[in-house]
Order: C-alpha cells, then sequence, then structure tokens
C-alpha cells in the first residue's frame, strides 16, 4: 500500500510527515528551507526524493483558511503550490483545512522543556505531522461508517 505525505507549506519552509504503511499514524520526517519564498525549484526536487524513498502516493498540504472560512494570501499560495505539485509528480494532491494546525503544534511544543530555537527548528515538521494525522483519522472513520 502506498503512503501518504502531508506538507505543512510556509513561507520559507515546508514541515514533512510521512504516514506508516497501514495509513494509521503520521511521523514527521524534516522540515525544507529555503532561502525566498518563490524559489521551489530545490523544494520541490527533495519532495520528489521523498515521495520515491517512501513510495507515497497522495500528497496532503495544509490548506491555512481563515477563521471566518474566508480564503486569504497563504491559502492562495498554497493552492499554487498544490498545483505545481500535481503536475510534477502526477499525483493526488488533498487541500486539508489546517486553520489550528500551527496553534496546536505551538501548545504541544509549549508543554516541553525545549528552547525556543530548538521548538523553532521542529513546529513546521509537527504541524505536518499535525495536519496529515487529521486526514488519517477522517480517512479511517470513513472506512469505519462503511
Amino acid at each position: 500500500m502506498e503512503r501518504i505525505m502531508g506538507l505543512d507549506y510556509g513561507s520559507v519552509t515546508v514541515g514533512v510527515a510521512i504516514s506508516d504503511a497501514l495509513l494509521l499514524t503520521a511521523q514527521g520526517v524534516e522540515v525544507i528551507h529555503r532561502k525566498q519564498e518563490n524559489k521551489l525549484r530545490q523544494t520541490l526536487a527533495r519532495i520528489e526524493q521523498l515521495i520515491t524513498e517512501y513510495q507515497v502516493g497522495r500528497i496532503v498540504i495544509g490548506y491555512p483558511k481563515h477563521l471566518n472560512n474566508t480564503i486569504g494570501e497563504r491559502a492562495i499560495k498554497s493552492e499554487e503550490f498544490a498545483e505545481k505539485l500535481r503536475i510534477r509528480t502526477g499525483l493526488e494532491v488533498v487541500l486539508w483545512d489546517e486553520r489550528l494546525t500551527t496553534v496546536a503544534a505551538h501548545q504541544v511544543l509549549s508543554q516541553t522543556k525545549l528552547k525556543h530555537e530548538e521548538k523553532a527548528k521542529v513546529v513546521d515538521k509537527l504541524a505536518a505531522v499535525l495536519i496529515l494525522q487529521g486526514y488519517l483519522d477522517q480517512l479511517n472513520f470513513l472506512k469505519e461508517q462503511g
């Protein structure tokens, strides 16, 4: 069975998570950094490497809508990035509502003894895990409903 990749797409980082083979749990893999927001060639190439390495069959990208359900600049950038990934990889790319994911990631990290710099290094990866886990939980819930 192919795995699912979760991405937290930010202005200069992309947090990456991968599902287990049974599509039950999400594990953080890495944070991809780039020098400028619109410089995506190396980011896309790294994502392609991870797709091959982990045998990914679908990608889920966090979709940062506003709390009132409207779409802002970050959501539009996520849509554009999702389209680039669809074209480049040929995989299904799902936009997943992530409105409170980064907040949740910060809350989880606030309960750790990590220093601020260490938290900053892992928050995007944790956000990707939370995005993917939410998607996996819904998939499994729908399967159970039959």
